[in-house]
């Protein structure tokens, strides 16, 4: 499964090669809701992107951005100052006497007090590294759709809630962030058809175990154990990959915009690398009749994830 990934963060990149409009509205919402206190993980190139108000913002998304970033400024200065605090207790403690507890919480307060510093750093801009244009399931990413007539961007979550289901089951289906193919006209059956979008991906990451991505059986007495690889087309091209999305809505009103990547079985170069699902990335020419679709030809879109891109896919232990 993909567990994770690096995605195109970058807004413009969409507007500007495949003509998609920004869902402003979604995106101020995004914001503003973690203005309020929720809980809406971002990779730190998406925000970078709307830092400042650009072609085809309003300044709307930058002012939202800013404010939810002063919220977690000021939640990170007042938790920085009760680490400092903890810290100093430990220290003096220890200067008493040596003990394992006094020892464990200056470990625990120093590392969160660098991780702490790290992410307030974060906020105050910074040259973008690669990870930072990498989600996880939780994370919210722009995914192109169609809407009236045209592409246009939205932040969806990464992991799918389909709609009518109870918020409770992303903690009963926590894997709900990929869908398998072989279960689209299963499990996923009321989005397949017509709800699509895709991703601007370039690698994925999955955990393997180390044996099976030695090309090995476990030695006698040896433990099962697990590695982070990533994979990326060889070309180190742009991948289009095809995913579903839902608009779920709570009976408090809430909502919730969410996706998936389908993934199927993976190519022999994957496989011998260990890992059993890869993403699936369509062809440019493909990509209007992916994000439109026609429900009642089904048949249609099986053909279009079977008409798929075929890069080679290098992997590389995840830094």
């Amino acid at each position: 499964m993909c567990y994770s990934a690096q995605i195109w963060q970058d807004y413009r990149k969409y507007t500007r090669l495949y003509g998609a409009s920004l869902a402003i509205e979604d995106f101020v919402s995004l914001y503003w809701h973690r203005q309020q206190g929720g809980k809406a993980a971002t990779a730190r190139a998406m925000d970078a992107a709307f830092a400042s108000p650009g072609p085809g913002t309003d300044g709307r998304i930058a002012t939202a951005l800013a404010q939810a970033n002063r919220v977690q400024a000021n939640g990170l200065e007042q938790e920085l100052f009760a680490l400092r605090r903890r810290l100093a207790d430990a220290e003096r403690s220890l200067q008493v006497r040596t003990t394992v507890k006094a020892s464990e919480s200056r470990r625990i307060a120093t590392a969160k007090i660098t991780r702490a510093l790290e992410r307030l750093d974060e906020l105050r801009g910074g040259t973008l590294v690669d990870s930072d244009s990498r989600i996880y399931p939780g994370h919210f990413a722009p995914v192109m759709v169609w809407q009236q007539g045209r592409r246009v961007l939205r932040p969806m979550r990464y992991q799918c809630r389909p709609a009518g289901k109870p918020a409770a089951w992303d903690r009963k289906y926590p894997g709900t962030y990929n869908a398998r193919r072989d279960n689209l006209q299963g499990y996923w059956k009321d989005l397949f058809g017509f709800s699509h979008g895709v991703v601007a991906m370039q690698a994925f990451y999955e955990n393997v175990s180390v044996h099976r991505s030695e090309g090995r059986e476990l030695a006698a007495g040896e433990s099962e154990r697990n590695t982070v690889l990533e994979f990326r087309p060889r070309d180190a091209g742009v991948m289009l990959v095809a995913c579903l999305w839902s608009h779920w809505r709570g009976a408090d009103g809430e909502e919730l915009l969410s996706f998936a990547a389908i993934t199927d079985d993976p190519p022999p170069e994957v496989a011998a690398a260990g890992h059993d699902r890869c993403v699936i990335p369509i062809k440019p020419a493909n990509l209007d009749a992916w994000l439109d679709p026609d429900p009642r030809d089904l048949a249609a879109q099986q053909g279009i994830l079977d008409d798929r891109e075929r890069p080679y896919y290098e992997h590389r232990k995840a830094a």
